[in-house]
Parts: structure tokens; sequence; C-alpha cells
């Protein structure tokens, strides 16, 4: 397994190293090192490494010969960050045995190397998040660990990593190559990594991928001292699968993505171990996790029309009992330069829709998002996302709004709130959490 569970007290240093003003990472002498101290905290994820180029030079005779930059010492670039979160739920715990508040810490280090002009670059990302409060939030991860070769037209990419399909701003309905790590957040946005052996064909505006996923990875659920849950505890401990090579079912998948001028798409096969696993009931209180073989065919597209973005996801996901349709689709449309500033303000509105209707799986069966982004394009790079969902069905509503803001080059203060409405108890997702709004305050500190 590649998550881990641990009972153990908070390292001491975890805290003081968030507090202090530098950070100290021990190497082997052997490698030299050069630490990334770019002040853009909201891409670290996707920062590449800073490496010095290495090139061949031809010499007058015509014979190849060695730069001298392909004899220095290869750099290693250290980035990441550490984090302190803590959560404030504003209403008494629903079931038994769930516990408010509580102080949350989380470290992921990045390690990346890129060589032979880019062509050749080694990625390592382990997490690791301490929880007072869930034992099952306590956990560690390698979010990424591999190796990427590109050669012409090809490329070709093995070990544990991760894959985001999609466009769509409420619900990433076709992006299926990551499990959910859903002890991190509600919100699905958070994957955990998946070893996969990718080789992509690099074509004129656009691209083919071949993706062989050879071991499966069980989603994460909070314990019964946590909130944001069902009033079942789900047994992670004992899954069942529908395949009896369990975990070691080989999955593949498929993936076609184009550029046309203004339309971007792209085309999805999926064949394996679903990733939403169903829920057999055990008990009063427990269930046990139940992941059936699925195959699923993906669409996603977007049309850019000048200051607006129209937007689209659908699906056909068939079982072994049955199949059903669904998709997700609407508008993005962006104000620049509001009163004669440098701020954007973006509005988002999506509609949501589930062939299974009631007995969906998912809680957007028949629902209107809405929404708006702020970005003041500031220094300090503040941004505010805020929206609402509304249930057709059930006439639910869910509100949430997250911020972000930087605070020197290396400190960047989170915020989320979330607040649920649903008095019909036959919308079993929704009113499982209708006491669970809560205010979440995270502060980091990149290195």
């Amino acid at each position: 397994m590649i998550v881990m569970n641990t009972n153990s007290l908070l390292p001491p240093i975890f805290l003081a190293t968030l507090l202090s003003t530098t950070t100290a990472i021990a190497v082997s002498p052997e490698t030299p090192v050069a630490r990334n101290t770019s002040s853009d905290l909201t891409s670290t994820e996707n920062q590449t490494a800073n490496n010095a180029e290495e090139t061949d030079t031809e010499n007058t005779s015509g014979e190849t010969e060695t730069n001298e930059t392909d004899s220095k010492p290869a750099f290693i670039d250290i980035s990441g960050n550490l984090s302190i979160e803590t959560r404030f739920f504003t209403q008494k715990a629903l079931f038994p045995g769930q516990k408010s508040g509580g102080l949350s810490i989380s470290l992921q280090p990045e390690l990346r190397k890129s060589w032979d002009n880019d062509r050749k670059s080694f990625t390592f990302i382990p997490y690791y998040r301490w929880d007072n409060r869930d034992d099952e939030r306590t956990h560690g991860d390698i979010r990424q660990l591999d190796f990427t070769v590109a050669s012409g037209d090809w490329e070709y990419q093995a070990g544990i990593s991760k894959v985001f399909w999609g466009v769509t701003e409420s619900q990433h309905l076709v992006d299926i190559i990551n499990q959910t790590d859903s002890v991190e957040n509600i919100d699905g946005e958070d994957k955990l990594g998946q070893p996969m052996l990718r080789i992509s064909r690099i074509m004129d505006n656009g691209s083919l991928g071949l993706y062989i996923l050879p071991y499966f990875r069980e989603r994460t659920f909070p314990g019964i001292a946590g909130r944001l849950r069902s009033p079942l505890v789900i047994d992670t401990n004992n899954p069942q699968y529908e395949s009896s090579d369990k975990q070691n079912h080989l999955d593949y998948a498929l993936r076609w993505e184009h550029t046309m001028d203004a339309i971007d798409l792209g085309l999805s096969w999926f064949d394996g171990t679903s990733r939403e696993p169903d829920l057999k009931i055990t008990g009063p209180t427990s269930a046990t996790p139940y992941y059936p073989q699925i195959q699923q065919l993906g669409l996603d597209l977007q049309y850019t029309a000048e200051a607006w973005l129209w937007k689209l996801e659908a699906l056909r996901r068939e079982t072994r009992d049955s199949g059903y349709n669904a998709a997700v689709g609407g508008f993005e449309y962006t104000f620049s330069g509001i009163n004669d500033s440098g701020a954007d303000l973006g509005t988002l509105m999506e509609y949501h829709t589930d062939s299974r209707g009631k007995n969906a799986s998912s809680p957007f069966q028949n629902d209107i998002f809405v929404g708006a982004r702020l970005a003041l394009n500031d220094t300090q790079s503040t941004e505010v996302l805020a929206g609402a969902i509304y249930d057709l069905d059930y006439h639910s509503k869910t509100l949430r709004i997250e911020a972000s803001r930087r605070l020197g080059d290396n400190i960047k203060i989170n915020l989320e709130a979330q607040a649920v409405s649903s008095s019909d108890p036959n919308d079993r997702i929704l009113n499982a959490i209708r006491d669970d709004d809560f205010i979440q305050l995270e502060i980091q500190r990149y290195f």
C-alpha cells in the first residue's frame, strides 16, 4: 500500500519549520542543490526544474564534441510547502463519535531534475498529513515519482504520477485516472498518486496517449471521528472487488486531445476498476466499499470566444449490470480591468444532469451552479472564488467560498468556507452533512 495511516504524535519540528524564516535541507555532499526561491506560490506544483542547459556542438571538422556543460554536476531543484490548517464547525456534530474543530499539518516537498535539453526529467513529490482529530486523515502518499523521456514525437512516462482531464469548474466528470483523496477535502480536488506507464504520440495540434495502470488505489474516507461524512463509517480495511485480481487488475485508458482554432477537444476511454466505489451496508452504522469493473467513454470540450469560455464534459459509463449518461456544461465570462483597475472578474454558470436521476450516487443529478472568480492581479496574487449549487430535485443548497493571498515571498494564506442547507432526508449525500458547515484557515510556507 502507498497510503500510510499513523497515530503518532506530531513531530515538533513541523511547527518550528513553519514559523522559521529559513529552511534547511540535508542532501548528499556529492549532489549540489539549487533551491527554488520563486515567489509564484499559486503554481508550485507545476514548477519546472531550473537546470543548466546541456547542449552538443559541432566542431569545424564536422565531428561532434561534448559541450563543457555536460561535465558539470547535475542540479536538483528542491521546493515544496509546509502548511498548518485549522477547521471550525459552526454546529454540533450530527453523528456519534464525531469531533469538532481540530488542527492539521501537512508537508509536501518536491524534487525535480531535468537534463538532455529537457528531454529527460525526474520528479519526486511525497506528501504527509497529520490530523489531531481524525486518525484516517493522518496519512501519507507518494503524489508523484516518475521518469519522463521525450524522443522526437513520442513521450514516455513511467512511475507514480497525476493526470487531470476536464474543463468545467464545479465538477470534473471525466477525470478518472487518479483516485480521490477524500479525507483531504470534500471538493474532490485532491488526488492520490497513480502507478502508470504512459506512452504519448505528439501530433499536429494535439496528442494521442495510452495509459497502462497496473495497480489500483483505494479511495480514502473519514473515520468515525471525522466530520463531512455519511452516517455510515466506511471499513477501508476490507474492500471488495468485482475482479478476482483485486488491486492488481490491469486497467488501461486512451486519450486523444486536439485543438482546432478556438476549440479544445478531448476524447477518452477507460476500462478497469471504478474509482468510485459502491457502498455495501454491513451494519447499522458501517459499510464496505465495493469496486466494480467499468468502461467509460468521456468527452470534454471548450470553445473560446474572446471573453467567453463555453465548456462541456459528458460521459457514458457501463458496468456489468447497467449503464448511465452524465454531463455538465456551461460558460465563464470574464470582465477584464473592472473599474479601470487591473482586476478581472469572471462569472460562471453550469448545469449538471445524470440519467440515473434520484438514484445517482453523485449529488449532481439535476443541479445548477453559479459562481464568480475575482483576481485582483496584485503583487500578493489575491484571488476569491465563490459559488452556489442548487439541487432542482431536492431543493438543497450548497454555498462555498475559497480565497487566497500571499504574504511576502514565501507565505500564503488560504481561506475556505462552506454551508449546506438540506431538509429532505431522501437527499442522502447533502442531508448527511447538513450540520457540517465550516470555516477553514490554512497558512502555507513555501521553500
